[in-house]
This record gives structure tokens, C-alpha cells and sequence, in this order.
């Protein structure tokens, strides 16, 4: 899905490949797109989908975001970091962002994609193997960090590094924090949620909330591909070994994302949760977005879920940027933090 292809023969209409049918399931490798919505700055308010994110122009200009150099999990692992004071004074709160999948880092386009962000400091993590000046399409993932990849894994060197953190936090403003999770991202937060003190809110961006493997089958069945996810699930039901990749994935990777929990944690957790997403997503279904936001109106924690209409998996539609919108709801909230994190958002406009 890189760009356009000639028309099929008849013989090749009957039924898409596999591997195109899942490359398109989970964003050719960019389930998280980190980012249609930066790639609309990068080449116009229209631009949409993975082709326009596997290659961003870089940013020429002095970055507020510096590099820092976090533990990971186990000898040696390291989480490199992007981090950013507060662009205007007084400093109201700390957002702390997982980013979605793939091995590009989001160094590129930082400053415009976090620019709405203004009394907050920024921590972005990447992934281990990942560098934040990193712009390596999806297909070009190395082969190690195809086997590193998954969602276990991502979570234990997330969790290092947010330790590590909070224990370097020590002495510093004390602050409300956000946990923010992009498409993929978004399946760590309950989890590292006891790790992030004074955590005011989760903040899903292009997550269904359901979990992964039951949001993938309801896009298969969108796209009418349901054959073709049920042979993935044979595959990871198979004692194929980890290491096998398929669909430019190791096994392993779609092992963890097969029996991931995060409906349930999401529902049962404490804290406020913000969910956002676009009305023309591509990669994630409105039926997945629905099924979760009727579960969640029994939490007994606030829930409060946006819409974006025209908004594709970026939450990016022609002339409107509905990333910088949610920056706006989050300052809202950091100006009256009294009214809790969806309180603060009743009566502001879609």
C-alpha cells in the first residue's frame, strides 16, 4: 500500500492476497500510523494513509525536543526518548506519549505534531531499535527488530523507562501527568498506568479500545476478509515457533496481539479516559469504536469519547488538524483541572 497500482487481471480480482489483506488490516506495518496526521502537514491538509507516512520530508529546523537516553528492560536495553519543556509558562502538566507501530521515530515531526501542546512538558518513547531521526518505511524494518517486535516486550522496556522516569522526576514540579497512546500505543496504557505518578487521565488517539485481535476481526469482516484472518489466528494457534514471520511480523508478535488484554483493563480501571478517533478511519472500524463506547458508559471512572467526522486514522481531514484539536481539549483540562479530564470538556465543540 505505497502507492498506486495498476488494475489486477480478472484472475486476480476473485480474492486479495493475504498478505496485502493484512498489510492493510495493520497500516502495512504502521497499525499506528504515527502518522497520517504528520504526513498531512508534510504534504498538505489531504493527505491520507500510509504512502504519505512511510517517507516524511524532515523538518529543517532547530528542534525544542532533545534526546534522551532511557533503560529498557534487561542488561544493556535502552528507550531512546524525544523530550520538550513547556512551550509557555507556567508549566500545567506532563504528557507522556507511546507512539503507534513501526520502525520510524517520530523525530521528523515532533515539534509540529506536539506544537498545540503549549504548559506541557513532552516525554515521547520509541521503541528499542528505534532512533527518533529514524524515517524507515514499514517494509524496511530490520530483520531484528522484526523478531524484537511485540507487544510484550515493548511493554517491559516501557515500563523500565518509565520508572527510570519518574525516579529522575524526583525534585521537579509535581504535576498532573497524561498517558497518551497512538493506535497501537494505546494497548500498553492500563498497564503501565501504576507507573506514572499523579496520573490525571489515559488518552487513546486512533484506538478502538477493544481488545486488538477482536478490533482485527471486525475490520476483516468490513473488508470481507474473514477467511484470511481466521488463517492468521490457525497460524498463531499452530506450534509454528516464534520466530516465523509472516505478514512482515514475527509469530511471536501476533501471538501477543492475539490474546492482548484491553478492553477489560480499560473498563475496570480508575482513572478518566479520553477516547478520540476519526469517522473515516481506515484501519479501524467504526463498529470496533462503537462496541467499545457502549461497554465503557458502565465505568464507573469517567469515559468520554470524540468523534472526529471526515477524520481518516490520523485524525487528519482536509483543512482541519484534530490532533492540535485534542491538544486544545487537554489544555482546557489543565486550566481547570477541578472539572476532571472529561468534565472539563462538556460544552466545548466537536
Amino acid at each position: 500500500m505505497t502507492g498506486p497500482h495498476p488494475p489486477p487481471a480478472a484472475s486476480q480480482r476473485r480474492r486479495p492476497t493475504a498478505s496485502r489483506v493484512l498489510a492493510f488490516l495493520w497500516g502495512a506495518g504502521l497499525r499506528g500510523v504515527a502518522l497520517s496526521m504528520a504526513a498531512a502537514w508534510l504534504t498538505g491538509c489531504g493527505g491520507r494513509g500510509p504512502a504519505a507516512v512511510s517517507q516524511p520530508a524532515p523538518q529543517h529546523r532547530a528542534s525544542a525536543f532533545t534526546l534522551r537516553a532511557l533503560p529498557g528492560n534487561g542488561e544493556g536495553a535502552t528507550v531512546l526518548a524525544l523530550q520538550r519543556p513547556e512551550r509557555a509558562a507556567p508549566l500545567r502538566y506532563r504528557v507522556i506519549v507511546i507512539p503507534g507501530s513501526g520502525c520510524a521515530g517520530l523525530g521528523a515531526w515532533a515539534d509540529r505534531y506536539f506544537a498545540g501542546l503549549l504548559h506541557a512538558q513532552v516525554l515521547v518513547l520509541h521503541k528499542p531499535g528505534v532512533h527518533p531521526d529514524d524515517r524507515t518505511a514499514p517494509a524496511g524494518c530490520s530483520r531484528n527488530f522484526v523478531q524484537q517486535d511485540r507487544l510484550s516486550a515493548w511493554l517491559a522496556h516501557a515500563r523500565a523507562a518509565l520508572r527510570a522516569d519518574a525516579a529522575g522526576q524526583r525534585g521537579e514540579p509535581a504535576v498532573p501527568q497524561l498517558l497518551v497512546g497512538i493506535s497501537e500505543g494505546a494497548e500498553l496504557l492500563p498497564a503501565l498506568a501504576p507507573d506514572v505518578p499523579r496520573l490525571a487521565g489515559l488518552v487513546l488517539l486512533a484506538s478502538s479500545g477493544l481488545d486488538p485481535q477482536e478490533a482485527g476481526a471486525l475490520q476483516a469482516d468490513r473488508l470481507g476478509l474473514q477467511a484470511d484472518w481466521q488463517a492468521l489466528g490457525d497460524h498463531v494457534a499452530s506450534g509454528r515457533p516464534d520466530t516465523a514471520v509472516l505478514q512482515g511480523r514475527s509469530l511471536g508478535y501476533w501471538r501477543d496481539l492475539w490474546h492482548w488484554p484491553l478492553a477489560a483493563p480499560l473498563l475496570q480501571g480508575p482513572w478518566p479516559v479520553l477516547q478520540v478517533w476519526g469517522g473515516d478511519d481506515e484501519l479501524v472500524p467504526a463498529a470496533a469504536y462503537g462496541r467499545f463506547e457502549a461497554q465503557a458508559a458502565t465505568r464507573s471512572a469517567p469515559y468520554c469519547a470524540r468523534r472526529i467526522e471526515g477524520a481518516d486514522h490520523g485524525l487528519q481531514r482536509p483543512g482541519m488538524d484534530g490532533v492540535q484539536r485534542v491538544w486544545a481539549w487537554t489544555e482546557q483540562w489543565a486550566r481547570s483541572p477541578e472539572a476532571g479530564l472529561c468534565g472539563a470538556l462538556r460544552g466545548l465543540p466537536q
